[in-house]
């Protein structure tokens, strides 16, 4: 358990240097591209605006610019100018055109060095995973582990399945390994600061029991993996406020964060995905996903289930399950 005491007095966070590039990668390429091209439009009118107010002439400001078909035209020019595949010709004792025209050329310069690092920023940010949008909350006994399930028949303890699958259609990703913890705040008994606490969580292994991670040899492209974490009590209702033991009712704060780590075939790079599911945000929901129906004669994609992925199956019943048989492997 770790402990950090957050200051009073106001500070600004740390910036990383590499802040930038994680912006970049949290985007999709059809923003960046919007993005990219309204701020050089905006340039580019900006441009064609002071040089219309800069330049030599006997017209009057309303007379500049009333002509409405002669300031686009100059905004255009303007335009791909700062995208590299026209030149501004400024008036040769200007100095401001001088100035505007020196910028759209630098600008026009650096964009498609600008570009070719977005479109590598987006080639290696991989997001691998794509999770369900809430975790589930049901009975102990739902879990998909027969011999946890039957331990559990007659409890009323809840456990947490968070689902995600593999996105990756030309990519093998192996060795699949997931954790979870838990982060809360709450106020030191010496000075009433708050205090972030992180609590490592078990989660349930290939057997079905409390283990520190779950892990995986095979990552199928896109089957679905469920992470099992046992609460250890009931949950009656939203927000849980136990959860192995842990009290929350003095939290503030509370996530679950769940990270996935994983080798991919070929590169021989790790890949890491991770989700934080807020108690406060709503991240939460009681009942049991929707099973996926596999069917191994069509594509993946084809399989019956996909469309209520993030949808709630009704209250089950419980569990009628045969006696335990040693010799059967775990599901």
């Amino acid at each position: 358990m770790s402990r950090v005491r957050l200051s009073g007095r106001r500070r600004a966070h740390p910036r990383y240097r590499t802040s930038v590039r994680w912006w970049i990668a949290g985007r999709t390429v059809h923003a960046l591209l919007l993005m990219t091209l309204g701020a050089l439009a905006g340039l580019s009118v900006v441009i064609a605006v002071v040089w219309t107010l800069t330049e030599h002439s006997a017209r009057s400001m309303a007379e500049r610019f009333s002509a409405g078909e002669r300031l686009l035209d100059l905004s255009l020019s303007a335009l791909r100018a700062c995208v590299g595949t026209d030149n501004l010709e400024p008036e040769p004792d200007s100095t401001a055109h001088q100035v505007l025209a020196t910028v759209s050329s630098v600008t026009g310069s650096l964009v498609p060095a600008v570009l070719l690092g977005i479109v590598l920023i987006k080639m290696f940010a991989l997001r691998p995973f794509v999770w369900r949008q809430r975790a589930s909350i049901s009975h102990a006994w739902t879990a998909d582990f027969p011999s946890y399930s039957r331990r559990h028949a007659d409890s009323d303890d809840a456990i947490i399945a968070v689902r995600f699958y593999n996105r990756f259609d030309n990519l093998s990703v192996v060795d699949l390994r997931a954790r979870a913890h838990l982060r809360y705040l709450e106020r030191s008994p010496h000075d009433g600061s708050l205090v972030i606490y992180k609590q490592w969580l078990k989660v349930l292994d290939a057997q079905g029991e409390p283990a520190d991670e779950r892990a995986w040899l095979a990552v199928e492209r896109g089957a679905p993996f469920t992470v099992w974490i046992p609460v250890g009590s009931p949950v009656p209702e939203l927000p849980f406020r136990h959860i192995q033991g842990h009290d929350l009712d003095g939290s503030q704060g509370v996530k679950l964060l769940v990270r996935l780590t994983a080798r991919t075939v070929g590169l021989g790079t790790e890949v890491a995905d991770e989700r934080w599911f807020d108690l406060a945000a709503g991240d939460f929901e009681l009942g049991r996903f929707v099973p996926l129906e596999p069917d191994l004669d069509k594509d993946v994609w084809q399989w019956n289930g996909w469309t209520g992925f993030d949808g709630l199956m009704p209250p089950p019943s419980p569990p009628r399950l045969p006696p335990d048989d040693p010799t059967r492997p775990a599901s």
